[in-house]
């Protein structure tokens, strides 16, 4: 989705003190650059004028620039806060990029647009031929609407998309990327290379067949499909000199590397790889409790995996009515209740943690000293070397640190893996012993686990309480339960459902405390309506109805 480099410097707008410029050409520039006006709310991408006074906020800046004209002269030129208006610095130069990555000039355009209606005209041609008459009014109806906008304003949504007639590229030519925006002599570094590389040798073909479907279904002309990844062997042309960064790096990196490979073994903790014993699988999970119930002693976490997501859940409910503080995590559970999930086992609201495939790496959790992993000998994509190597590591964190591999034989991962985990904890222990150093487990404060897990925040449920003014908590029952009635009809109304239901949930409550304490004050002689009786029955019975489910 990137256009030329050159495109982009070109288009850039350079602005100097006591230069010679009209304020509409500034703002001619600042418009052909995608830039949009807007005198009220001056956000990323836009810009605002006022008299002699252009003000412009970068979409690539948290700051925004003030230019300001004296006639056709520039007189000064500020950064300032867009928030606040306060201004930060003098600067006697700015320059301001294009708020698009992808820009083009009139001239490429008037031709790009020629190319793409040809294009066009041949594929109308192809599914009216082959009685594809929807196909061909789909396509035909979004392309030109397309090529208005790029007449009209230069740009279109998805314009990334025709990159290729519009950048003058022939068919099958690589796209232009990031790495062409790099000087020459640029270092890449792969992290986690032995996942990053495998992405990137199987993205060309995943974005193909995706992009053939919107093809072959007039959403998009042939073209688009040269907007695509880099195959991997343009990559590889692109990148001269790298670094693949990985703790189980593969063959490729290997070989490419030429046997320079540099080990980064010792930790400043002075922490060694975790101790690795084997279990027989039979009795394993009462063996496997009693040693969740010593570490829980201990204050410490555990972390548990199986082979699948069945599994996951079946041993979680297990361990539960065992009475053991436990979830589970695997892929059905979304992004942000994960983090949630973690960050309960860092402040240890939970003890136990079953997964299957997402604790084996980028997990940092100083508190887990002991990873159990079930059914150790079943070779496969879960028990490779690889994959044991990585989930043992989740151990590594931690003093006590310790790895219990449950398997009836001992197969050939297991042995590499052991015997690479065996290699590392002896060099670990010269080096300790060499420079007088004691192994200490990372500690980290509740504020500083919260903060690293800020993003579970996002998932915090609103109550009925944040949706009502600040005043309003300190009113009596009575006129809450007005107020929280007006405030539900009034969501219904505009269709807020979920809103509303959650203000009629408050009010049941309200509604059910009150009852209490009437009950309890000195009987009156009063017999509730059959519509009160009727009422006050069916909220039981849904209380009930839910708490039971």
């Amino acid at each position: 989705g990137l256009g030329s480099p050159e495109d982009f410097r070109r288009e850039m707008l350079m602005v100097q003190v006591g230069e010679k410029v009209t304020r509409e050409a500034i703002l001619a520039q600042l418009v052909h650059n995608l830039y949009t006006r807007n005198d009220v709310d001056l956000k990323r991408g836009t810009f605002r004028a006022r008299g002699d006074v252009v003000e412009v906020h970068p979409a690539y800046e948290e700051t925004a620039v003030r230019i300001e004209l004296f006639g056709d002269e520039v007189e000064r030129i500020s950064v300032f806060d867009p928030l606040t208006g306060r201004t930060l610095q003098q600067i006697p130069t700015a320059a301001i990029y294009p708020a698009k990555h992808f820009v083009t000039t009139p001239v490429r355009i008037k031709e790009g647009t020629r190319l793409i209606r040809e294009e066009l005209e041949q594929r109308l041609e192809v599914f009216r031929a082959e009685g594809k008459l929807l196909e061909a009014q789909r396509l035909k109806m979004r392309t030109e609407y397309d090529l208005e906008m790029l007449n009209e304003i230069g740009y279109c949504a998805g314009i990334e998309n025709y990159s290729r007639p519009l950048s003058g590229r022939k068919p099958g030519e690589r796209p232009q990327c990031l790495i062409d925006y790099f000087p020459e002599d640029f270092l890449l570094i792969v992290d986690e290379s032995h996942v990053t590389v495998p992405q990137i040798g199987g993205m060309y073909e995943g974005d193909r067949s995706r992009k053939q479907v919107l093809v072959d279904y007039g959403f998009r002309l042939p073209s688009a499909l040269d907007n695509r990844p880099l195959r991997f062997d343009e990559f590889e042309r692109l990148t001269g000199q790298a670094i693949y960064v990985s703790a189980t790096p593969s063959d490729y990196e290997l070989k490419k590397s030429g046997g320079v490979v540099v080990e980064q073994i010792i930790r400043p903790t002075g922490l060694i790889d975790p101790r690795v014993s084997i279990r027989p699988t039979k009795g394993q999970i009462d063996d496997l409790l009693e040693e969740i119930k010593r570490r829980v002693e201990h204050g410490e976490r555990v972390l548990v995996t199986t082979l699948t997501k069945r599994m996951a859940e079946d041993l979680t409910e297990y361990l539960f009515q065992a009475g053991v503080n436990v979830r589970y995590i695997h892929s059905d559970i979304d992004a942000i209740e994960r983090v949630e999930i973690l960050r309960a086992l860092r402040l240890q609201k939970v003890d136990v943690l079953v997964g299957i495939n997402l604790l084996r790496e980028g997990l940092d959790l100083p508190e887990v000293s002991l990873v159990a992993i079930l059914d150790a000998d079943k070779e496969g994509f879960l028990r490779s070397e690889t994959s044991l190597i990585q989930t043992s590591g989740r151990a590594a964190r931690h003093i006590h640190g310790e790895v219990i591999l449950y398997a009836d034989q001992v197969t050939r991962s297991m042995t590499r893996a052991m015997e690479e985990m065996n290699r590392r904890r002896e060099a670990q222990f010269v080096y300790n012993e060499e420079h007088g150093i004691t192994p200490q487990t990372i500690v980290k404060s509740i504020e500083e686990v919260m903060r690293s897990t800020t993003v579970a925040d996002a998932a915090q449920p609103v109550t009925p309480e944040d949706l009502l003014p600040s005043d309003a908590l300190r009113l009596d029952r009575e006129s809450l339960i007005e107020l929280l009635e007006r405030e539900m009809l009034a969501a219904a109304a505009r269709e807020e459902f979920e809103v509303a239901a959650s203000l009629r949930d408050r009010l049941d409550e309200l509604r059910l405390e009150a009852g209490k304490e009437r009950s309890n004050a000195p009987r009156i002689d009063r017999r509730p309506s059959g519509s009160d009786r009727v009422d006050r029955g069916h909220r039981r019975g849904g209380r009930h109805h839910r708490s039971r489910r």
